[in-house]
């Protein structure tokens, strides 16, 4: 149906802090339509200083071309100050 629309939340996260923007997109919209529509790409990136690294669905990483369903809940991830790897390496020799 061409009139479908999807209802889809975007979500950005610092510690502390959240933005959270409900977002109605036509039907087959992907990852990268929702994030556009919402504008917490500028967030991040005026927040950390960078783009945003990636992009999720419910803890799952997405590309950006994966297509949504109505009621999904994207998520905007933030650069990594630290590799983790090198974080708990760093702890060890401590």
């Amino acid at each position: 149906m061409a009139d479908e629309t999807l209802r889809v939340e975007v979500v950005f996260a610092l510690p502390g802090r959240v933005w959270r923007e409900a977002v109605m997109l036509p039907a087959a919209s992907t990852v990268a339509d929702a994030v556009a529509a919402s504008g917490l790409a500028s967030v991040c990136a005026d927040e950390t200083g960078e783009p945003p690294a990636g992009y999720g669905v419910y803890g799952r990483s997405v590309r950006p071309s994966e297509v949504l369903i109505d009621g999904q809940r994207v998520e905007i991830y933030r650069p990594l100050i630290i590799d983790p790897r090198k974080r708990r390496r760093e702890r060890e020799a401590r």
